[in-house]
């Protein structure tokens, strides 16, 4: 026998996405797929977000400061993945450009360094064409630039000769 959910009403919507923002951001996005999963109406979804954003439970900008934070220190992303994640989220371009344009310029290179450095090091012939090509595939996966990832990867090359 399949058992049906006890719909949710607005009232007990807002309360739940209140519970959960003042655990964790979440952006409007993401509170609206919880609200059309839930079943609630187009129109009390609207109300719902519109009164979550009025009393800073949700700020889209916020949570994208701290989306692009955690993701370039903790998961180690480029910009591009950031930027194609957050994108996803339905986060307005223009502050998705904004934060991602605020990131240290010198602290950005730095993670690319450490982590195709460290990838360097579980391949056999990182120093062969190969070698390189699997650094740069790898580096290009995790979202950083292609120009950037090739001026490290020679800039290593000529180190190692």
């Amino acid at each position: 026998m399949i058992r049906s959910r006890k719909p949710i009403t607005p009232d007990n919507a807002l309360r739940r996405l209140e519970d959960l923002c003042a655990r964790s951001e979440q952006c409007s996005g993401e509170a609206r797929k919880k609200l059309y999963n839930w079943g609630i109406q187009a129109k009390d979804t609207e109300q719902i977000i519109s009164s979550l954003i009025e009393r800073r439970f949700i700020d889209d900008r916020r949570y994208c400061r701290a989306f692009v934070r955690d993701k370039l220190m903790f998961s180690h992303w480029g910009k591009r993945k950031i930027k194609l994640s957050l994108i996803q989220k339905r986060i307005d371009r223009n502050i998705i450009d904004f934060e991602l344009e605020q990131i240290d310029i010198d602290t950005y290179t730095d993670i690319l360094k450490r982590i195709v450095l460290a990838k360097a090091r579980t391949i056999k012939d990182a120093d062969t064409y190969e070698g390189r090509t699997r650094l740069f595939r790898f580096a290009a996966s995790r979202g950083f630039e292609p120009d950037l990832i090739s001026k490290l990867i020679r800039d290593m090359a000529k180190n190692v000769k």
